[in-house]
């Protein structure tokens, strides 16, 4: 099988400003998003001879807001934003053109090339796309949650329960991530109160766990209307949806465990997704479109961590390497 194309690909792609993406070159890979893996494929993808790209709204991705990262192999202490840069800056070496602050607002086919269309209504081209656009943590959307975001209000026990050892902390959610988060946090907190509206939707062996831990409290039918506090967040204000009464409880953090939110954009009703919304892919990370091919956060991948969808990147940019090599 073969591509064929209505450019000549053989145009001298050393005359153009390498700096930029160019809306006449067909890219052998473009990459959609900013964050840990469309940034670590793009480097793999680079040093495989590959002509890539990156179309980005924010470059960095959700690094840009993290506190500190101090579980990535190598680094013992970083701030998030830090990292976005040293990151961006390997890639920048590597003249990866990237065209940031823009949205992809639509995906289409010209025979084996697949079409990317921006907000600003330029046209990009490519043999294979990876879609890169990682998600965002599900906000409780009550007062003071923006106000106390990093200052005690976090969405991440995996990469801060380190930062609150011995300290008071509220869970909010009754799922597997909100309770899992609740025994880790569990193992170096003072104490732990788990807060859902509803009942526990966990499986039965987590709350078994949840229960028999001497640290963890549980409310349960009990809503969060507000976070309160200084300088940093002091506490909550809940409804007991069971008496009809308000009142405030007092601690050092609110984890925030209520799922994620895929950034789908253009991709949500082409695409094969799961039950949370997420890209299904493959061991070699491809969609259920050919040629497409999805990485990190955005994915079925499980545990949203900076190493791990860093690795999925390089682990993409090797299969669409692969992928490339086998349609010629």
């Amino acid at each position: 099988m073969s591509f064929s194309f209505q450019i000549d690909l053989k145009k001298d792609f050393g005359k153009k400003d390498q700096s930029v993406l160019h809306m006449d070159t067909v890219y052998d890979l473009l990459i959609i998003g900013g964050g840990p893996a469309g940034l670590n494929a793009a480097l793999y993808a680079k040093r495989k001879g590959l002509e890539v790209g990156i179309i980005t709204k924010r470059k960095g991705g959700l690094l840009l807001d993290t506190s500190t990262v101090d579980n990535y192999l190598g680094i013992k202490e970083m701030s998030g934003e830090a990292m976005a840069e040293e990151f961006l800056q390997h890639v920048n070496d590597l003249k990866v053109p990237m065209k940031d602050d823009s949205d992809v607002i639509q995906y289409g086919r010209d025979g084996d090339l697949h079409l990317l269309t921006l907000y600003s209504g330029e046209i990009f081209q490519a043999k294979t796309i990876l879609i890169a656009t990682g998600s965002n943590p599900r906000h409780l959307g009550v007062p003071g949650e923006d106000a106390y975001a990093g200052k005690g209000v976090a969405y991440c026990a995996i990469c801060d329960a380190p930062l609150f050892k011995d300290k008071d902390v509220f869970i909010a959610g009754g799922g597997n991530s909100a309770v899992e988060s609740a025994l880790d946090l569990g193992k170096v907190a003072r104490s732990v109160t788990l807060v859902h509206r509803s009942q526990l939707r966990a499986d039965n062996i987590l709350v078994e766990k949840l229960h028999e831990d001497p640290k963890i409290t549980v409310h349960l039918e009990t809503q969060i209307l507000s976070i309160f506090g200084d300088e940093g967040m002091k506490g909550i204000r809940v409804l007991d949806k069971k008496t009809g009464e308000e009142r405030e409880l007092f601690a050092d953090g609110l984890f925030i465990e209520i799922g994620h939110v895929p950034n789908l954009g253009p991709f949500k009703d082409i695409l094969s997704l799961n039950d949370r919304q997420e890209i299904l892919v493959d061991e070699k990370n491809h969609t259920s479109l050919p040629g497409v091919f999805a990485a990190g956060d955005v994915t079925n991948l499980p545990y949203k961590q900076i190493i791990l969808a860093a690795a999925d990147g390089a682990k993409a940019a090797l299969s669409m390497n692969e992928y490339l090599n086998a349609m010629k």
